[in-house]
């Protein structure tokens, strides 16, 4: 226990100048820098976007697109003549309409004119199969790195672990890492015929660019999340930079683990992060972090990459922009309990498959839909799946069960546990009470149906998008339903019908998840509350009599090849 208590203990940085103090002007000292983008979702164009900071107020602006992301590489390359690497984190070829619709091909062009460096796959780049995550890695023109995907029938690394590249005389080690947990985190179809390995394979590929390759700096590239890539960064030996994906957390101050900075980029193209290091002596002497919002009225957007992207997205503007329906309000998707973009889809759902309730993930992916006309467009950015619905009925015992299992998912004291996305998305019409700081399995404090409590031996009627290699008795992630069928109807369907009967959205209604002791808008899984909780269970370990073995603090997760925890299956957020 002792080893996990030195996993957790961090602290956030005052500000990003609070850099490893320079020892005066060094006359051997070289400079290098980073530029990072992670999570772009396939949103190749300019979009709506939200910004807020610690007071939490909203601002909107007009960001994002690989144009404007060009127009940034440029600026911060031509301000850096010592020489910057282009990373990006992943889960970049999923997450809209047409790249759902060309399975990722339509990215190819317009991320080829950006001149990435490098980038590792993430959760949802098998969205369309291992064959043709391949295809899209030897389409593009630079290297796709991880050290923990392998071929499951020759047992070969499907990707080269890491690269070594030179900038200003120094050699920079990039190491890539992706979820060990995507045969469960997405339909185990999805990713069948690769196998996802732990952790446990980084720390001899650190050892062997810091000892045999020689580098000057190994540089970590994660998609696993901030609440994992913080402790793993801190069991990992030789690591100096940790560059993070998966959680869009927008990390505008770094998260120091030792002498090592964790980061994070926000998503959807609207950010891009910057570090700028300096070596001397071999070792880092001083370093400054940046997160860059992409705004239309600090950056333009690039034309060469604007002209591809025009080009790439022609065949499907008809599709893209038929319009669906009309909202008056802000459609949006960041916050970790509620939001209106998921209360709008979940009674969509509930409405169509007239249950008594309606279940759906807490995905992260979609920018804001503003005011005015809602597109296909906007309905694929919401939900990328186009799910059928599959309705049944389960006592209210399960949904009781259900419910703690998902709080644990989201609020576990142990980072471990801490598993997928957000909370997931009831129809309005449920009300669920709970106390993020309780227990395991005494979270909950009050549960209702339409203004009625939840009886555990009452049956209730529930609908949900089906996953394939679901069990046929699971409707979303509550087991052992009862009389399940697959109604023909799919999630897009509900969400078309709803908006043609309602016609324009004015509101979503009450949020039907509330924590008694937070905020209703918690915009940060990792800020918000996770480190908070890492803090106190650092605090309890400090009292334990006896370490435990070491061996428990190295990997976020298993091998693909073991048995997954049941509660954890087909969590794709």
């Amino acid at each position: 226990m002792t080893a996990i208590v030195g996993c957790l203990a961090t602290t956030l940085s005052a500000s990003a100048a609070n850099s490893i103090p320079a020892n005066g002007a060094e006359p051997n000292a070289k400079k290098f820098s980073i530029a990072f983008v992670n999570d772009i979702h396939a949103q190749l164009e300019p979009h709506p976007e939200l910004f807020w900071r610690d007071d939490h107020s909203k601002r909107v602006h007009n960001a994002g697109g690989l144009s404007r992301i060009a127009t940034a590489f440029k600026q911060l390359e031509a301000e850096r003549p010592h020489g910057m690497l282009k990373i990006d984190g992943g889960d970049t070829f999923q997450g809209s309409g047409p790249g759902a619709w060309t399975q990722g091909e339509v990215m190819v062009r317009p991320l080829n004119a950006l001149g990435l460096d490098v980038a590792v796959p993430g959760n949802w780049s098998v969205a369309y199969g291992a064959k043709q995550l391949q295809s899209l890695s030897e389409k593009v023109n630079y290297p796709i790195i991880a050290a923990n995907i392998f071929d499951q029938k020759t047992g070969d690394r499907s990707f080269q672990p890491y690269l070594v590249k030179e900038v200003n005389g120094l050699k920079i080690g990039l190491l890539g890492f992706t979820d060990p947990d995507v045969p469960t985190r997405q339909p185990p179809h999805m990713s069948k015929g690769l196998n996802f390995q732990a952790a446990k394979v980084l720390q001899p590929l650190i050892d062997e660019l810091r000892n045999e390759e020689k580098v000057d700096v190994v540089v970590l590239i994660t998609h696993i999340g901030l609440h994992k890539a913080v402790p793993l960064t801190r069991q990992l030996r030789g690591v100096d930079i940790s560059l993070s994906a998966d959680t869009h957390e927008r990390t505008y101050e770094p998260i120091e683990v030792g002498d090592v900075w964790v980061v994070e980029a926000g998503a959807f193209g609207s950010l891009v992060g910057v570090m700028d290091i300096t070596m001397s002596g071999g070792k880092i002497v001083d370093r400054q972090w940046e997160l860059i919002e992409l705004r239309e009225d600090k950056f333009a957007e690039d034309e060469h990459v604007k002209g591809i992207v025009d080009e790439v997205l022609a065949p499907h503007r008809e599709r893209m922009n038929r319009e669906i329906g009309h909202t008056d309000i802000w459609l949006e998707r960041y916050n970790v309990m509620s939001t209106s973009m998921d209360r709008l889809i979940a009674d969509a759902v509930k409405e169509s498959a007239g249950t008594d309730i309606a279940l759906s993930n807490g995905f992260r992916f979609s920018p804001p839909t503003a005011p005015g006309p809602i597109t296909e467009a906007d309905l694929w950015n919401w939900l990328p799946l186009n799910l059928e619905i599959k309705v049944g009925k389960a006592y209210g015992k399960q949904l009781i069960d259900y419910w703690e299992n998902e709080f644990e998912n989201v609020f576990s004291r142990n980072p471990s546990r801490l598993y997928g996305g957000w909370l997931a998305r009831p129809s309005t019409n449920m009300d669920v009470q709970f106390d993020s700081t309780a227990k395991a399995n005494e979270r909950l404090r009050s549960l209702e149906i339409d203004g009625e409590p939840v009886g555990p031996d009452k049956s209730y009627s529930l609908a949900a998008g089906a996953r394939d290699g679901q069990p046929a008795d699971q409707i979303h992630r509550v087991k052992r339903c009862h009389v399940t069928k697959q109604i023909g109807l799919t999630t897009h369907d509900a969400v078309r019908h709803y908006l043609a009967q309602r016609g324009d959205v004015t509101e979503t209604g009450k949020p039907p998840v509330q924590c008694v002791v937070r905020p209703d808008v918690l915009r940060s899984q990792y800020l918000a509350f996770i480190k908070e909780r890492q803090q106190e269970r650092e605090a309890e370990m400090q009292g334990a009599d006896s370490p435990a073995d070491p061996k428990t603090s190295i990997s976020p997760s298993v091998d693909s090849n073991e048995k997954e925890p049941h509660e954890k299956e087909m969590n794709d957020e």
